[in-house]
């Protein structure tokens, strides 16, 4: 079993598990998930971006990202408008609602960030993730929804 527990696939997976528990234990109340998170800070600040740069942006699936736009949309945090001639293209926008609800939970998400880095000195934080935004990025193209960060896509 000590192979297991050594390998950077495992222990990912475990840290992943660790951050979910964290955003559930502070967040859970507000009905949110860390992906439904993501995708209203993003479009909060993209305003009118479309569901495929959205994917993008947030690094998601955009099969399944269709999803949580509708449960958003269903919750009254964001709309979703056709985009001018496009009949298919459809524009995101936060609702008011939308942000209110960013600005009781930005505090508590920033809670798990610190949660999760607690354990770490501040040497051992900056290294940590300096490490983890380069597996992130070194590794970004095999992933099914790689992330995006300019307007180019």
């Amino acid at each position: 079993m000590h192979d297991l527990y050594a390998m950077p696939g495992h222990l990912i997976r475990r840290a992943q598990q660790i951050s979910g528990a964290l955003f559930a234990e502070e967040v859970g109340a507000h009905d949110l998930t860390s992906v439904q998170f993501s995708a209203l800070y993003a479009i909060r600040e993209n305003p009118e971006v479309d569901a495929t740069r959205l994917s993008a942006l947030i690094a998601f699936d955009r099969s399944t990202l269709g999803g949580v736009l509708e449960r958003l949309e269903a919750k009254g945090w964001i709309e979703r408008a056709h985009a001018g001639g496009d009949r298919r293209a459809k524009r995101l926008r936060i609702t008011p609602a939308g942000e209110a609800l960013l600005r009781r939970v930005e505090p508590a998400v920033r809670r798990v960030q610190e949660r999760i880095l607690a354990p770490l000195s501040n040497a051992d934080r900056l290294t940590f993730m300096r490490l983890l935004a380069q597996l992130a990025e070194v590794h970004n193209e095999v992933t099914p929804a790689p992330l995006r960060r300019s307007a180019a896509g």
